[in-house]
């Protein structure tokens, strides 16, 4: 059974970084597309960055654009989210998630939760001083 699973998160303070992490097993990221989504208590869940398997185009939500850099490594069949300069409203459930589809040059009609298949467990950013 193909796996995703998220580390990475935890407590910071405004202004903060956290590298999130989302290394699968049982299948190869480096052919699949990955998105990272996040959800607030009592929101949506949001796409906040996708990175296609075809080129590595990306994608990454206003809200988070010149903060939050998503990057692939092959050779450890992960994808990380670097998130710097954190607010508080970045403070979510963040889920990584994947699709055989190579979802080129990602936007935000493609970069959603129902394009993406196999997904993570989750992993819990606060951001709180």
């Amino acid at each position: 059974q193909v796996q995703l699973v998220e580390s990475g998160g935890g407590l910071v303070q405004p202004g903060g970084s956290l590298r999130l992490s989302c290394a699968a097993s049982r299948f190869t990221l480096d052919y699949y597309a990955i998105g990272w989504f996040r959800q607030a208590p009592g929101k949506e869940r949001e796409g906040v960055s996708c990175i296609s398997s075809n080129d590595d185009s990306t994608y990454y939500a206003d809200s988070v654009k010149g903060r939050f850099t998503i990057s692939r490594d092959d050779a450890k069949n992960t994808v990380y989210l670097q998130m710097n300069s954190l607010k508080p409203e970045d403070a979510a459930v963040y889920y990584c998630a994947a699709t055989s589809y190579p979802l080129p040059s990602p936007s935000f009609t493609t970069c959603t939760p129902l394009n993406l298949e196999v997904w993570g467990q989750g992993t819990l950013v606060t951001v709180s001083s």
